[in-house]
């Protein structure tokens, strides 16, 4: 886990979680043992809508271009919440603390 953006709106965290290959899978023969997959994501919180989105896959891939061709323009404080918000609409899981 790694925080990647917190501003006053906005938080993002990356997740890269390391998974053991399956041994003996039938749908994949040619996978050699041992071999480590990693699954992750992007969780963006919106903090005063106080939701949260978890984004994956290719989702997560779109997201990763769009901030790095945003970060070679050096962007303001302003454009990186913009570009978030275009995600947090998608956000439904409210944040609860515990």
């Amino acid at each position: 886990m790694q925080m990647l953006y917190n501003s006053e709106n906005y938080a993002v965290v990356h997740f890269e979680v390391d998974v053991a290959a399956p041994t003996g899978f039938p749908m994949l023969p040619d996978m050699p043992e041992g071999i480590a997959l990693t699954r992750g994501g992007y969780e963006i919180v919106d903090k005063h809508a106080r939701r949260e989105i978890f984004i994956e896959g290719a989702l997560a891939e779109h997201f990763k271009e769009g901030v790095q061709a945003l970060i070679s323009a050096s962007p303001s404080d302003e454009d990186v919440d913009d570009y978030l918000a275009g995600y947090t609409v998608l956000a439904q899981q409210p944040v609860v603390l515990h």
